[in-house]
């Protein structure tokens, strides 16, 4: 699903279309951040930084990502 049908199916008087497309943003939301924080943890970052940075504790951030 693009971005411009995603903003139309958020603004649309269809509660489900509204819904699938909030659905659709968790799904990418979850996606940026696990290659986010791939990322921070490839470069160094402790796990205590980027709790930080996504406003989490260092324990919730290393439960969902630390494997």
């Amino acid at each position: 699903m693009q971005m411009e049908e995603l903003a139309q199916r958020v603004g649309s008087a269809d509660p489900a279309m509204g819904l699938r497309a909030v659905g659709a943003l968790h799904r990418l939301a979850e996606q940026v951040e696990a290659l986010s924080v791939a990322g921070a943890r490839e470069q160094g970052w402790t796990w205590e930084q980027i709790g930080d940075a996504l406003g989490m504790s260092r324990q919730s951030v290393h439960a969902k990502y630390g494997k």
